[in-house]
């Protein structure tokens, strides 16, 4: 399963892209937003936007660890 290394808003947040500006500037929606919160992957758009927002590749905010039970 994919999941992301850190809080990816928390990082955001921490470069002046509050939620409030996300929103006002269109970067992504706000369902994109509680994908992040809620640990889901977004979409590969999102993806790329974030990369660029927090200067990173995307093996910097994701990372592979398997499922409790997988063979």
């Amino acid at each position: 399963m994919l999941k992301f290394k850190f809080d990816v808003l928390a990082a955001l947040k921490d470069r002046g892209y509050t939620s409030y500006r996300i929103r006002q500037d269109r970067i992504f929606g706000e369902s994109e937003a509680q994908k992040i919160r809620s640990g889901a992957i977004p979409s590969k758009n999102v993806l790329n936007k974030l990369c660029e927002l927090l200067d990173c590749q995307p093996g910097d905010l994701l990372e592979y660890v398997p499922d409790v039970g997988e063979n």
